[in-house]
């Protein structure tokens, strides 16, 4: 892992952070993996892992998830993380990540994702790493 997640650097007197549990670096890990224009559900993550659930996993995307790209680890049903809809869709759109244009009577006219076409079933990232966490050159953030 070429970042550190737990603290973001240490400055003058402040206690460094405890050391990320192991479930959330391996959670950390997958998120880092998907790509660009891409998505992955909560319980993808989670069954990929072969550990945990959907809840597990966005406890750890809650708490720890800005260390990673985590708007592409998504709620099943393709609508964006309240609260943070319009940084999400700035990242869907740069990324080319696929969309359904919400209808008039939607709430606030948001688009979701189009799973069907956007989500990503860990297939291979790049020619030496076979698609699975731990191998290849990761991305550095």
């Amino acid at each position: 892992m070429s970042e550190d997640r737990t603290s973001g650097g240490s400055t003058g007197h402040a206690p460094e952070a405890p050391e990320l549990p192991v479930y959330a670096e391996r959670v950390l890990d997958v998120a880092d993996l998907i790509p660009p224009g891409r998505v992955m559900t909560y319980g993808d993550v989670a069954e990929w892992l072969g550990e945990g659930g959907p809840r597990q996993v966005g406890r750890v995307m809650a708490l720890y998830g800005a260390a990673a790209p985590w708007w592409r680890v998504v709620r099943s049903d393709g609508t964006l993380l309240p609260g943070h809809e319009l940084r999400a869709l700035d990242h869907y759109r740069e990324e080319g990540t696929p969309l359904r244009e919400a209808s008039r009577g939607a709430d606030g006219h948001l688009p979701r994702l189009d799973m069907r076409r956007a989500r990503w079933d860990g297939g291979a990232v790049g020619p030496d790493d076979g698609g699975r966490p731990g191998g290849g050159e990761k991305a550095h953030r």
